[in-house]
């Protein structure tokens, strides 16, 4: 019985210390459950401080639970001012304009890198052209390499005997235009030396009231004009040198890139497949050849067409007894590769040249033959020979040849449509094949998803039970 106060002692303290924790617990409880304070009105009073510790735990000699528990910021007094809480800046901006925004910068960053690329291909354009015009040549003659060399002749004779030939019928082609100019050059010159003076007899018995004096005038200013101009004539004459040399070097350049592109052209692709980022490789390696029958069908297709153009108006040139037929006709083969433009420009030449040598009748009748090769060659030639490889819209047409003319004259305007049917085909390829991609890793279809889609339907089914195994009968 002698232990049993001491028991009890130690009973009574644990109680104690457990309702000390309870009580700790409580006043946690409700600092953490207790609502944010309330601003004051403004003419309130302030109050004292903190409360005084209750009486119990005075007389107890213990310290008051904490308020607080470690972490946790005790909330404001009472008397402390309100601030008002301020929005987050991007969530006060409405979201078309963030939109806006998002979509400009990167606009921006675009608009930027196309500068900075048109001004490195300006700065070297002389080469870039050079480039474009051997890969041109490259898909007008790399056919003949591959028959070649089924035919069974090595790689490097069928590519040598290719661009020999090529290149030389290039060249006479160029030597005949020159050559048919300079030989009707005389000719044509006393031909237009007639027309300004019948252009002039009509002029003086025309109802315009034309005096011969008036005519005088006009002459004798565009002699001033020309004697005033000299140095202006003189420059350009110059400048004309020096874009001759350029042509030269153009031609220098194309012909090397030919015979390597003829040679080793698959290597280069390999080699340009390997600057490719390795996710991206496989759609590339897919769109390169596609891309490259689409331009080898371009070439192809322009060849045929132009040198149809050329036959037929030529002829019709060649029977109304128009001087210079030969070189008129080369020069409506070389004009047809620039699509749409070239016809015009070619086609009013051959109608002046007529005008000027044989009379009103005999250029209204080449303009009735230019038309009408002109909308055989729209409408049957260009379908037929070209198809559905590199179908661009009439309007992409003109656009992509006048932006090619101001960007790089002659020779934009010439590369323009066939990189954009180039550009049209690739793009087409890589949607196509990001499509199929994704189709590929999405994950497969499970349950009714599954029956859905499945080529067969599930067993059991009837012929009458409607896809997804609902066995409903087919209405009718």
């Amino acid at each position: 019985m002698s232990k049993l106060p001491g028991w009890l002692s130690r009973l009574g303290a644990e109680l104690t210390d457990l309702g000390d924790r309870l009580e700790q617990r409580r006043a946690e409880t409700e600092c953490e459950e207790a609502p944010p304070p309330t601003a004051p009105p403004p003419d309130a009073v302030p109050e004292a401080a903190a409360p005084a510790e209750p009486e119990a735990e005075k007389e107890a000699g213990k310290e008051a639970p904490p308020a607080a528990t470690a972490g946790h910021v005790p909330p404001p007094p009472s008397y402390a001012p309100s601030v008002a809480a301020r929005p987050d800046p991007v969530a006060a901006i409405p979201w078309g304009m963030r939109v806006a925004a998002e979509a400009g910068w990167r606009l921006l960053v675009l608009a930027g890198t196309l500068w900075v690329l048109m001004w490195i291909i300006s700065a070297v354009q002389l080469v870039v052209l050079a480039f474009v015009a051997a890969l041109l040549v490259t898909a007008l003659l790399q056919p003949t390499v591959a028959r070649l060399r089924h035919h069974g002749l090595p790689r490097g004779l069928a590519t040598a005997v290719t661009a020999v030939l090529g290149f030389v019928i290039m060249g006479l082609v160029g030597w005949f235009v020159v050559w048919q100019v300079m030989d009707n050059l005389d000719t044509l010159s006393d031909k237009v030396r007639d027309g300004i003076e019948e252009l002039k007899h009509w002029l003086l018995d025309s109802p315009f009231h034309v005096t011969e004096q008036q005519i005088n005038d006009v002459a004798k200013n565009l002699s001033d004009t020309i004697g005033t101009n000299t140095e202006q004539i003189t420059t350009a004459g110059l400048q004309g040198v020096t874009v001759m040399v350029e042509v030269l070097t153009g031609m220098l350049l194309a012909m090397f890139s030919t015979l390597f592109l003829l040679y080793d052209g698959r290597r280069i692709w390999q080699w340009v497949l390997k600057l490719v980022p390795a996710q991206a490789r496989p759609g590339v390696a897919g769109a390169g050849p596609r891309a490259w029958r689409t331009l080898t069908a371009y070439v192809r297709g322009t060849v045929i067409v132009a040198l149809i153009d050329a036959i037929f108006i030529g002829l019709g040139i060649f029977f109304l007894d128009v001087p210079m037929a030969v070189p008129l006709a080369v020069f409506i083969f070389l004009f047809a590769f620039i699509p749409l433009v070239g016809a015009v420009i070619s086609g009013a030449l051959a109608v002046v040249v007529a005008l000027v040598t044989q009379g009103v009748f005999a250029a209204l009748m080449v303009l009735a033959v230019v038309l009408a090769v002109q909308q055989i060659e729209g409408h049957v030639l260009q379908p037929f020979i070209l198809g559905r490889a590199v179908r661009v819209h009439p309007l992409a047409v003109v656009l992509s040849v006048a932006a090619g003319g101001l960007m790089a004259g002659i020779g934009g305007a010439v590369v323009a449509v066939p990189l954009v049917a180039v550009t049209n085909t690739v793009v087409g390829y890589l949607r196509t094949y990001g499509q199929e991609e994704a189709l590929r890793h999405a994950p497969a279809p499970h349950g009714a998803t599954a029956l859905d889609v499945a080529p067969t339907p599930a067993p059991g089914a009837t012929s009458g039970t409607a896809p997804g195994g609902g066995g409903g009968p087919k209405d009718g």
